[in-house]
């Protein structure tokens, strides 16, 4: 059995190729740098990040101004004549383009610009070798995908069924037919998965018999939000499709903080139709299995590079971090006074677990630092040390309030944030916290708990304070994203001797 999602965290807009018994797996990144996370697995189940597609600025280029939420939209990965390619869509830059490597841990090439409007790129070869793309609003379009030149289209070929925001196409030449998979309905609860087939790439496409061919819309199932699919032939022969879906949680409309994951699920074929789901919880697993070593929990910084899995919002300056300065610890300089605003040093990793431990040892000097989970600027909590003070920090939209402070000795300090989805607390009118509390704050009469999860902060095993976590989720916050957990300094410098995320 396996369980579902099997890259879990904010990790949307799945796509998957095979190379031989190798998949290969990306996802978008939005403002993240570096861009395009890329995965390996032998099953489809145990996934690896071996990298990330575009790890350096000539190839991502996200300004201070972009927002939150942009940047790299859905990437397509396809293994075609022993090359591996990648064609995704910058929406804070100048559109689409295609970046090609023979390893696909890297490196990866400097982008090829293709002059196509629309986002969600895909790319497919017929039997002669033509290379076609279709994008968003399915338009299909035969260009050159080593000089981005569009040699003929774009075409439209197919509307869907009428859901809303028709995206995520991807196209497939199976036995004779031309496959065009695609989502509608939007991201959110109403998302779907819609078939048409064609014999030509250039249309007309009839749809399926029965669309969609999966959604979890209007059911109860604790996993929503299902779409934006890509199918992959396993070496078997078999069929899957990856795909992502929520998990919201809390009470009514439910709250997902982790973003949009992504999930696993079998495919057959009925009378050349593909047939899809429900995607659950646990499933039998595909034939081959190939479990993994996981991560470690700790991160020690004792590498020669900083491991694949962090990233920072739009940039990281080199003179913004060092694993040099101080061998063994990762040592950060603010180039910014403020997480509330972009351009500040901040260096994390995505919340894969409901239920987690985040913790770090910083020693903090003359430093304004500390530990960040955050889902944008205007959506985070801190837990900052600064002038001899550790603090908890809440920013939510408009307002930015200290809700607690307590008094710390010189010298390293253990900074912890812990999620949990047991004992939630309920929405307080309780004032700012003076100083740390000895358990959580009671429950006004009347109201009942709200939200998806609890973060509480604690300073050397002394809890500070503890926040209703709905207020970190996509739901109140909007956008792509999911949260991120990570170190950051807005004054002087400071250094982190280790880092530890533990489910």
């Amino acid at each position: 059995m396996y369980d579902n999602p099997v890259v879990p965290g904010f990790h949307p807009d799945p796509s998957v190729c095979r190379a031989g018994d190798d998949y290969y797996l990306v996802c978008s990144s939005f403002e993240y740098f570096p861009g395009v996370p890329i995965f390996h697995s032998r099953d489809l189940v145990h996934w690896r990040q071996i990298g990330n597609v575009l790890d350096r600025p000539a190839q991502l280029d996200l300004p201070p101004g972009a927002t939150a939420s942009g940047g790299i939209y859905a990437p397509t990965i396809r293994h075609h004549d022993g090359r591996f390619y990648v064609i995704t869509t910058n929406v804070s830059g100048r559109g689409n383009f295609i970046v090609t490597a023979e390893r696909p841990a890297g490196p990866w090439s400097d982008p090829v610009w293709i002059d196509l409007p629309g986002i969600d790129p895909d790319l497919t070869w017929d039997e002669d070798g033509n290379c076609w793309c279709v994008v968003s609003g399915n338009h299909v379009s035969r260009v050159d995908p080593d000089k981005g030149k569009v040699l003929e289209g774009p075409y439209p070929v197919w509307s869907g069924t009428g859901g809303k925001y028709p995206e995520a196409p991807h196209l497939y030449r199976v036995d004779g037919w031309w496959y065009l998979l695609m989502s509608e309905g939007g991201t959110e609860r109403g998302h779907a998965v819609s078939i048409a087939r064609s014999r030509s790439p250039r249309g007309p496409f009839d749809p399926g018999p029965v669309n969609p061919i999966l959604t979890h819309r209007g059911t109860g199932r604790p996993i929503q939000s299902t779409g934006h699919a890509d199918l992959v032939q396993a070496a078997d022969g078999t069929w899957w499709m990856v795909l992502l879906a929520t998990r919201p949680r809390g009470y009514t409309p439910e709250f997902q903080v982790l973003g949009r994951e992504t999930c696993l699920t079998p495919v057959r074929w009925e009378d050349g139709w593909p047939v899809a789901g429900p995607v659950e919880e646990r499933h039998p697993a595909p034939a081959a299995w190939h479990p993994l070593p996981g991560e470690p929990a700790r991160d020690d910084f004792d590498a020669a590079a900083l491991a694949p899995s962090w990233i920072s919002p739009r940039d990281r300056p080199d003179g913004s971090w060092s694993l040099t300065e101080r061998p063994g610890r990762l040592t950060l300089h603010a180039t910014g006074p403020t997480l509330d605003r972009p351009s500040h040093t901040f260096i994390g990793r995505r919340q894969q677990h409901h239920d987690c431990r985040i913790s770090t040892c910083l020693e903090p000097g003359n430093a304004t630092a500390g530990l960040s989970l955050r889902m944008d600027e205007a959506h985070h909590y801190d837990l900052e040390v600064g002038d001899g003070h550790a603090r908890v920090i809440a920013r939510i939209g408009p307002l930015r309030q200290n809700v607690a402070e307590h008094r710390i000795p010189p010298g390293t300090v253990t900074l912890a944030i812990d999620i949990r989805t047991d004992r939630i607390l309920p929405p307080s009118t309780a004032g700012p916290i003076s100083g740390p509390i000895s358990g959580p704050i009671s429950e006004p009469a009347g109201v009942g708990a709200r939200g998806p999860d609890t973060v509480a902060f604690s300073v050397n095993g002394t809890l500070l304070a503890e926040l209703d976590g709905r207020y970190l989720s996509t739901e109140v916050a909007t956008g792509f994203t999911g949260r991120v957990a990570g170190m950051y300094v807005t004054r002087g410098s400071a250094s982190f001797d280790w880092f530890d995320y533990s489910a």
